[in-house]
């Protein structure tokens, strides 16, 4: 089985974001999802969550050979271990995990998209994701995620708080 270089979003606007951050790593760690590489954490302005407070956003990058919705099946398990609740769309997370890409797959399915479809007009996903990331491509324009994150509006990026272990 081939390994496929893959990344993950990280994201929470409940309680203690930085506790939440570090479990969602360390369940992710525990099953077998071992970050290659971690970008700092940045505070964001919340998109399309009118609820709750400012994120807490980041972006790891992996190496794994099981299939994205597997993959997936992991993330939504370390979220609900960290008591996201889905009450509502776009309502208030202690912890999200979205898997961006993995490799070239892509999947359009009801339950999974790869690439990730809002991405790349993200300023939240895209700034971390620079960080660990600058020349990864997007495969509909070609431009790398540091081109992308300079040309995209949106939210606003209060600042990079610097890596997790010092939040």
């Amino acid at each position: 089985m081939a390994f496929m270089e893959g990344f993950i979003g990280l994201g929470s606007n409940l309680g203690r974001r930085s506790r939440y951050l570090r479990a969602g790593l360390e369940g992710l760690r525990r099953r077998g999802l071992e970050p290659l590489a971690e970008s700092s954490v940045w505070e964001t302005e919340p998109v399309e969550a009118p609820k709750g407070g400012w994120f807490w956003n980041m972006a790891i990058k992996i190496d794994d050979p099981r299939p994205p919705e597997e993959i997936l099946a992991i993330l939504l398990e370390v979220e609900r271990d960290n008591g996201r609740v889905r009450a509502e769309p776009n309502g208030p997370r202690t912890l999200d995990l979205d898997l961006l890409l993995l490799g070239d797959r892509e999947v359009d399915g009801p339950e999974l998209q790869l690439p990730h479809p809002r991405m790349w007009g993200r300023r939240f996903v895209l700034e971390p994701l620079a960080e660990i990331a600058p020349d990864l491509k997007n495969p509909n324009t070609g431009r790398t995620v540091d081109q992308e994150r300079r040309s995209v509006g949106g939210s606003a990026i209060v600042r990079k708080l610097g890596r997790l272990a010092s939040c």
